[in-house]
């Protein structure tokens, strides 16, 4: 089809929707008017509404990060808690911020939508950062200040009410974080329109420029904020970053009017449910008149958010749930609805439930991914521990150890202008696809990378190990190296997957694709717990002094398992069907085939 024809038809909608006079605080497609066609006016605003969406995701990080990161200090440092237990009381809120971005996912997916899930959640966030900051600036919600480093001093451990306004705050930075985590992303994209290629290149745009603010506002969090809360005093170094928070408010209920906000559809949950259901009910039917899908049930689609899901011919067992059988599934009077949904299910009901079954795998590909990634993260603070941290030979000055997290974030924040403004458009010239590449081939040099991040890693550790006990530490930019690999590894990786899930999941679920992220995270790092458990207790290479350890074959080890996991994941990609919509075949509609999938592949595809 034509470029220009999809461009024409926005630019004959735009005068209409700028003259619908009942448009509601930027909800256009709750608008009673219709077009001509009788869809709902979407007049979607692009990079108009983007400074309000990347401007409050930048002041919330800039706001939590740095706090979220430096927590451990404050809890041994003015709750004089012990490490272990404020180890264990992280962990437990870490973790439970990510788990809770599935329970945010669902209820703005299916309840919420979008943009009250984002407005409740940026607010708990702010109210959060506003009871810590209180926790640190009035004296009777902490315990009295003492040295714990002075002879014969016992510091006074927090009272019950101490506790609780601890866990006030932490109770509603959770609650934050669960709706803004899985929604932010998803809310941005939904400002373009998927239907014209501008849009569809917006969308891939803003992935990238959305990450490199994230990385930008990380590197800031975590130095400026980390400087104040250390080294002035943690009732400022609290303050700043609540009233971060509360600028990430103002900003985003600014661009209120731009915004176009998906109306949820209900839960996906319970469809799927049914398509599972019904086809192990009718587990024993056979397939009549060949291969097609004209003996399936496929009323006319009446969803005007998500689209019709062509046939594919990948797990034909959940076919089933389609099949009519017309002595056992009754229709309602409008021969559209099955009387028992539970028994007979539509095929864009099985469809749906065909594309998260084949995202699976790919994203358990992922988890593996992000274990390489936290165990580099966690052990090149050791190696730095024990380089020569001084700037120059003559400097006194040395770089914190913690800090060397800021080369990862550097090396994102550098590549990714350079890869959509200057590689993008040279690729898309020579593989005529929009993003230049396809997702999963994004995904797959990231983890390439990987690979090689792990080796360099035990190279460097090696070249450490062999510098005796009596010559001069080995300098700490022989850790840059793998540093700056890491950072491209997750400019590849990371981001792909990001836009990936955005991409492959039913536009009803969206948000569940972002929280899909963060739960392969959260998996990854309790995966990577248990890994470094295992090896320690196995082999002793984890010692506390890396010279008494060897860290260079533990990082041996990863990179195997990083290859492996390559493999894995490049049978997947190679047996992965991306979703089409039957607008694809009718040339009219988004095409994230044509932007994701290889010609061969696509030619490939069953038809309906």
């Amino acid at each position: 089809m034509d470029a220009a024809e999809p461009r024409q038809q926005q630019e004959e909608q735009e005068p209409k929707a700028s003259m619908e006079k009942t448009v509601k605080a930027g909800f256009s497609e709750n608008d009673d008017s219709s077009s001509d066609a009788g869809e709902p006016v979407q007049n979607h605003r692009g990079w108009k509404a983007m400074p309000y969406v990347i401007g409050n995701e930048t002041f919330e990080k800039l706001g939590t990060i740095g706090t979220v990161s430096n927590l451990l200090v404050y809890l041994t440092t003015v709750y004089h808690m012990q490490g272990v237990s404020a180890a264990i009381l992280l962990n437990v809120f870490n973790g439970t911020s990510n788990l809770a971005t599935v329970a945010g996912a669902f209820i703005s997916d299916t309840y919420l939508g979008r943009y009250t899930t984002l407005a409740a959640a940026t607010v708990c966030s702010f109210t959060g950062m506003v009871i810590l900051a209180l926790t640190a600036a009035l004296h009777s919600l902490h315990p009295p200040s003492c040295n714990p480093k002075a002879a014969g001093v016992q510091c006074q451990g927090p009272s019950g009410g101490q506790l609780a306004a601890l866990l006030t705050a932490f109770f509603f930075l959770i609650i934050g974080a669960g709706g803004i985590r899985p929604c932010n992303l998803a809310f941005g994209a939904d400002q373009f329109n998927p239907r014209t290629a501008d849009g569809r290149r917006g969308i891939a745009s803003f992935f990238n420029w959305y990450y490199f603010t994230f990385t930008v506002a990380m590197m800031v969090s975590a130095t400026v904020i980390i400087y104040l809360q250390s080294n002035v005093n943690w009732a400022l170094g609290l303050a700043v970053p609540a009233a971060l928070m509360g600028l990430s408010c103002a900003v985003f209920f600014m661009g209120t009017r731009l915004y176009v906000c998906v109306r949820p559809e209900g839960s996906p949950f319970t469809s799927f449910a049914q398509v599972l259901v019904a086809a192990v009910r009718k587990r024993h039917l056979r397939r009549q008149g060949g291969t097609g899908a004209n003996t399936l049930f496929d009323p006319p689609h009446r969803s005007k958010v998500v689209s019709k899901l062509a046939y594919t011919d990948q797990f034909t067992c959940l076919d089933k749930a389609a099949m009519l059988t017309p002595e056992e599934d009754a229709l309602c009077a409008d021969g559209k609805t099955p009387t028992d949904p539970w028994r007979l299910c539509s095929m864009q009901q099985v469809e749906e439930v065909k594309c998260l079954a084949r995202i699976i795998p790919v994203w358990s590909s992922g988890i593996v991914y992000f274990v390489v990634v936290t165990q580099l993260s966690t052990y090149v603070v050791l190696q730095a521990a024990q380089t020569d941290r001084r700037i120059t030979a003559s400097s006194s000055f040395q770089i914190p150890q913690g800090s060397f997290v800021v080369f990862v974030m550097l090396a994102l924040t550098l590549w990714i202008p350079v890869y959509d403004r200057l590689l993008v458009p040279l690729l898309r010239r020579i593989t005529k696809r929009e993003g230049g590449i396809t997702l999963l081939q994004r995904i797959g040099i990231g983890m390439v990378l990987s690979v090689v991040t792990m080796l360099v890693a035990a190279a460097v550790e090696r070249r450490r190990r062999r510098i005796g006990p009596g010559s001069p530490m080995m300098s700490c930019f022989w850790l840059v190296p793998q540093q700056v690999l890491a950072g491209l590894s997750e400019a590849f990786a990371a981001i792909g997957q990001t836009e990936f899930y955005y991409r492959q999941f039913p536009e009803n679920m969206r948000s569940v694709a972002g929280a899909l992220y963060f739960l392969g995270w959260a998996l990854a790092s309790y995966a990577s717990g248990l890994m470094v458990t295992i090896l320690h207790r196995t082999t002793g290479w984890l010692a506390q002094d890396l010279d008494e350890g060897r860290v260079d074959l533990f990082y041996l080890v990863t990179g195997a398992i990083a290859a492996v996991n390559l493999v894995y994941f490049m049978a997947c990609a190679r047996w992965y069907r991306f979703k089409k919509s039957d607008d694809d075949h009718t040339g009219s509609g988004a095409g994230d085939a044509d932007l994701d999938e290889s010609p061969k592949k696509a030619a490939n595809a069953a038809p309906v």
